[in-house]
């Protein structure tokens, strides 16, 4: 399943704003590099297009492309990361804050 915010992952619940992103951050670092790269692949798939539209847009156009850009980009990457790295929360979550 993918998940738009971090606050519906079911390893997650229950831990801070800050402690899901220090977890995801850490299982982001811990990727396997061939990963690593397929998911900043998928990045720039995202945004090489809109800042082509970008660059070629005149007048307000320019405004809306750009309101684009910063709408699309987390709703495409960032399911995608939490999907990639949801097998080492759990792991990450017991090493990071064995209280919780």
């Amino acid at each position: 399943m993918l998940y738009l915010n971090s606050q519906n992952i079911p390893e997650l619940a229950g831990l801070t704003f800050a402690q899901r992103m220090a977890v995801i951050r850490k299982a982001a670092d811990n990727l396997p590099v061939p990963t690593k790269i397929t998911l900043n692949i998928i990045k720039l798939l995202v945004l090489v297009p809109l800042f082509l539209l970008i660059a070629r847009a005149d007048g307000w156009a320019i405004a809306g492309y750009a309101l684009l850009l910063v709408v699309v980009y987390p709703l495409i990457t960032r399911p995608v990361t939490f999907a990639l790295c949801r097998k080492d929360f759990a792991r990450l979550r017991a090493q990071l804050y064995p209280e919780s």
